[in-house]
């Protein structure tokens, strides 16, 4: 049985995981005293009694707590932004598709590493969108690439949850929908240029909705800025191509309109499970690529749980709901 410590276990994320852990009979969760969860000297201790340690911390705190790894063999996800981008952390995405000239694919990588960065919500969306096109050569590294997305508000953490849940009736109005992030320096921009291959980082709007969970990533394109001139049909193949056999990623049927109610696609598709749907809409001139995960499942702690399934040689999908 391996020994699993959840470092910010208290955290919306933290309890996502636990909940998806609990009753399991191959992991014994170590629980530290909410009293002594801040003082390092017993938060070391436990640390190094653990086969894996999942951080849902702020990025400051989750470097200290890897810090008091002493042993050389515990193991680590982060599901922090402190190292996604860092080279001797992997990238804990295990759909993500290989560039030209990788050795092995991104689940033996997650299989054989110390130290995993779970991906951020947002991103996990959009590199699963980009990267197979850059990657097969369609969209040049050098491309524009706009981001739009709305996630439900539970992404915000407790604070935001607070303020949705306890706002009076007659002022809802106010948090229907909310973009943020004008500055155009979002903490999750750096591994969305990262890990779909762009030479330029990508303009990223993202917005709050008065709703739980749940997201929509929506990435519009130009074939006429294309390498290859494709329509909406050849790119849903494309991805269609690369994502067969993947558990957790679905590229759906067209037409799009299938998946709406009455014109609308809800951002709560795939809300309670790890999969991530991938829609293709548009014409030659214009696409849309839209991916629907749930920001506290595929987008966190569905994630989280199937890196550690990979981590610990069992079966990814181990717990969670494709």
């Amino acid at each position: 049985m391996y020994k699993v410590f959840i470092d910010g276990q208290e955290g919306t994320t933290g309890l996502e995981i636990k909940e998806r852990l609990g009753g399991r009979g191959d992991i014994k969760l170590l629980e530290i005293p909410g009293d002594k969860r801040k003082d390092a000297r017993v938060k070391k201790k436990f640390i190094n009694q653990a086969d894996l340690v999942i951080l849902c911390l702020p990025d400051s705190v989750a470097r200290e707590s890897v810090a008091l790894a002493d042993n050389g063999t515990t193991r680590f996800i982060d599901a922090s932004t402190a190292h996604r981008t860092d080279p001797d952390w992997v990238y804990g995405l295990p759909e993500m598709p290989p560039f030209a000239g990788d050795n092995c694919n991104q689940t033996e990588k997650i299989r054989n590493a110390r130290f995993v960065a779970n991906p951020g919500c947002y991103p996990t969306g959009f590199i699963l969108m980009m990267r197979p096109m850059v990657g097969l050569g369609i969209i040049p590294q050098e491309y524009p690439a706009t981001v739009h997305a709305v996630s439900g508000y539970s992404g915000g953490g407790k604070k935001m949850i607070q303020t949705h849940e306890t706002r009076d009736e007659g002022r809802m109005e106010e948090l229907a929908a909310r973009p943020y992030g004008f500055s155009l320096t979002h903490k999750h921009v750096p591994e969305m240029q990262v890990y779909a291959g762009l030479s330029h980082a990508p303009v990223f709007t993202p917005s709050v909705g008065n709703f739980y969970k749940g997201m929509l990533v929506h990435v519009p394109l130009f074939p006429r800025l294309f390498k290859t001139r494709m329509d909406a049909d050849r790119i849903r193949d494309k991805l269609k191509t690369v994502y067969a056999g993947e558990k957790f990623v679905r590229v759906m049927e067209d037409p799009t309109d299938h998946y709406l109610d009455q014109g609308f696609l809800s951002p709560l598709g795939c809300n309670d499970t790890n999969r991530v749907e991938i829609f293709v809409a548009g014409h030659e001139d214009q696409i849309l690529v839209t991916a629907r995960l749930d920001n506290l499942g595929k987008g966190a702690s569905g994630a989280a749980v199937q890196n550690l399934n990979i981590m610990l040689g069992m079966d990814p999908g181990t717990g969670l709901t494709a």
